[in-house]
């Protein structure tokens, strides 16, 4: 079927990982290597990040629940620290990229995001949150896991991206940092990319697309 779409996670793929803050914060903490991602990882569907992503928990309520369960495996860790580690930078790359699709596929975001932060992006900083602002103005639909109650890697969340852009998931490319978030996308159809180095994913892009996306 001929792609038509483009979905987009946005941490991690048009912004830099909030994994590089995890590990920044690991080493000044003495924790180890990827101890935020395995607290974040143990009952994903239960624990207090999936919880406070499907806003089921409010910010004080998940510093609370994310520091018992820190706590239980070995060091604590209030959960208004993780949510200080969240915000990523752009990358002009992807976003350049993302303005160079637009004219020519429909484009949507996909985002598991918290109600914390200033906007969909989770910015420390209002002068932030509006260049963050500027780029999410580029989609035709952003879907908050937030705002919906639901959260990838449940496929609904993919299925509700393509009712809203009234596409088949077959006519859909996704992007997103997360192999865990793309398996549910890929078996309902999509073509998927995994992004952890932009280049490659945007050579990936170029070559399903057939158009060139970087410069020079």
């Amino acid at each position: 079927m001929t792609i038509t779409a483009v979905f987009w996670d946005f941490g991690g793929v048009l912004t830099t990982s909030p994994f590089e803050n995890f590990r920044r914060y690991e080493e000044q903490h003495g924790l180890p290597r990827d101890f935020l991602r395995t607290i974040n990882a143990t009952n994903p569907d239960s624990n207090a990040w999936a919880r406070f992503e499907r806003s089921e928990l409010g910010l004080d309520d998940f510093d609370q629940a994310f520091a018992e369960e820190s706590a239980a495996a070995g060091h604590r860790v209030p959960g208004s620290d993780i949510i200080r580690l969240l915000s990523g930078q752009l990358r002009p790359e992807m976003v350049d990229a993302l303005r160079r699709i637009r004219g020519q596929y429909r484009i949507a975001c996909i985002t598991n995001n918290v109600r914390a932060g200033e906007g969909p992006s989770m910015q420390p900083d209002a002068e932030r949150a509006r260049e963050i602002d500027a780029v999410m103005a580029e989609f035709e639909q952003v879907v908050e896991s937030s705002r919906l109650g639901l959260r990838k890697p449940d496929p609904s969340i993919y299925r509700h991206a393509c009712e809203l852009m009234a596409v088949s998931p077959e006519e859909v490319v996704y992007l997103d940092d997360l192999g865990i978030n793309l398996k549910p996308a890929r078996e309902l159809g999509m073509i998927t990319i995994k992004v952890t180095d932009p280049d490659a994913a945007l050579a990936s892009l170029e070559e399903i697309l057939g158009m060139r996306l970087r410069s020079g």
